[in-house]
């Protein structure tokens, strides 16, 4: 039981199957630098508060400078008899340097040591997601800028609704993913305290200065009590809630991609490189790149009810059920920086085919709310406007026509306030153009939401 760090209350070697089922280290391995960076706050903090020397501090230092440097090249042999990737760094560290590498261990835990590492590693990918986040926004706005003009059918109930621009509709997953940034700056600010010095449970009995870890690791401050700081997991929780609905968002987004380039659709043709083909129907090009990013939306989902499952009714503190967490969280951060990835990479070279848009948008009777509202302001109460523009469309259903179609003699017949004159004036250019305030879809509107977000990402969020 030699090279077990709690070896000494056993008589008997583990199990070879537990031993390979308890480990950890296929899975947190990759927080080497996070574990290595702790570890040096540590040491630091020791020595000043003359618990280790300054021989032990200058070896410690060393030692796990070799040790960062063996793993960066390759050479470094993880061994899941050593569990995880803190037992393996440590044994590796004192097999350099002897004695003083067995103090490092002095006043912490593997519980607050694992929650520290953890924090560190989760805070550093949290700002990769960020500014991927952010780099999908700009290609957004971009296209949003270059779609001012172009109109499509809106849809409600996946049924043609009311004219709107495909800048408009670009812009509305602007907002989505603002709102996903906001969810991951709010979680990563309160995760961003220190669990290092809560020990196993209870704290320690040295004297050790929290505040100067917490400051070393740039964290905001040192968790405030010990037996929550081992046990707490809701940042992993909070994150991979904000990666969920992150995931919804682009599933979203997936989804009406897949359907516009459909024939039945053909409102856009998506770049060759992101797409595949078939083995059998030499005519296909399949828009898979949407599909996995819409099924990846589900696997994030499913981490994020792991957590909560694995988490619900344990006692406090730690529990080995813990171990858990980071695979959930590691697989879910790994695939949706994948799929912003691919739609920042990929939307660029989106061929937008507008007339088929435009024409979309010319049909299906989009303007009818604008014939309503025409008739409202000729002093017709709204609820009698929405009667005769309903009998009109059907009119217009029998007739095979649209309503800027409609002869005047259909106009009387159906109500006298119906005049040609309002049914004339329709036209998907007027009817986008006139929704012209705050949030609104026209054209002016849209370039100015382009300009501002251009302000936001390129000054506030830089």
């Amino acid at each position: 039981m030699s090279d077990k760090p709690w070896g000494g209350r056993f008589d008997a070697p583990t199990n070879a199957f537990v031993e390979a089922f308890n480990a950890s280290t296929h899975v947190d391995a990759r927080m080497y630098a996070e574990d290595i960076a702790g570890s040096r706050a540590h040491a630091k903090m020791l020595t000043q508060q003359n618990i280790l020397s300054e021989d032990d501090l200058a070896a410690i230092l060393e030692g796990l400078d070799d040790v960062e440097a063996e793993i960066e090249a390759g050479t470094f042999e993880f061994t899941i008899a050593l569990e995880d990737v803190h037992m393996n760094i440590e044994k590796r560290l004192t097999d350099k340097i002897g004695d003083a590498g067995k103090r490092l261990h002095t006043a912490r835990s593997r519980n607050d040591q694992v929650a520290t590492d953890t924090r560190l590693y989760l805070r550093k990918r949290t700002d990769e997601l960020l500014t991927r986040i952010r780099s999908l926004q700009s290609v957004l706005v971009r296209l949003a800028e270059e779609h001012a003009d172009t109109i499509m059918p809106g849809f409600t109930h996946l049924q043609t609704a009311q004219p709107v621009t495909l800048g408009h509709h670009l812009l509305a997953y602007v907002e989505m993913f603002e709102r996903d940034a906001a969810r991951f700056m709010d979680a990563r600010n309160r995760m961003n305290q220190c669990p290092l010095g809560s020990a196993a449970l209870a704290g320690t009995t040295f004297d050790i200065d929290r505040a100067f870890t917490a400051n070393e690791l740039g964290f905001d401050a040192p968790t405030g009590n010990s037996l929550d700081s081992v046990s707490d997991r809701d940042f992993i929780m909070e994150l991979l809630a904000s990666a969920s609905i992150c995931s919804v968002h682009l599933s979203r987004f997936s989804e009406e991609l897949i359907l516009w380039m459909s024939a039945q659709f053909s409102f856009i043709e998506l770049p060759d490189a992101f797409c595949t083909g078939s083995s059998i129907m030499p005519q296909k090009k399949n828009p898979d790149m949407p599909e996995l990013v819409r099924g990846k939306a589900g696997r994030i989902i499913g981490g994020l009810m792991s957590i909560l499952t694995t988490m619900k009714s344990l006692p406090l503190a730690y529990n080995k059920d813990m171990q858990e967490d980071k695979e959930a969280i590691f697989d879910a951060f790994d695939n949706l920086e994948g799929c912003l990835r691919v739609f920042a990479d990929m939307l660029p070279d989106m061929t937008v085919h507008k007339e088929e848009l435009h024409k979309a948008a010319s049909s299906g009777f989009a303007t009818a709310t604008d014939l309503a509202d025409a008739l409202v302001r000729a002093n017709v109460p709204f609820r009698d406007a929405h009667e005769i523009v309903g009998k009109s469309v059907a009119y217009c259903i029998r007739e095979g026509i649209e309503l800027h179609q409609m002869p005047e003699a259909a106009c009387l017949d159906i109500d006298a306030r119906l005049g040609v004159d309002m049914v004339q004036a329709l036209s998907v250019e007027a009817c986008v153009a006139a929704r012209d305030h705050v949030g609104g879809t026209a054209p002016n509107q849209v370039r100015l939401q382009c300009e501002l977000w251009k302000k936001k990402l390129e000054s506030e969020y830089a």
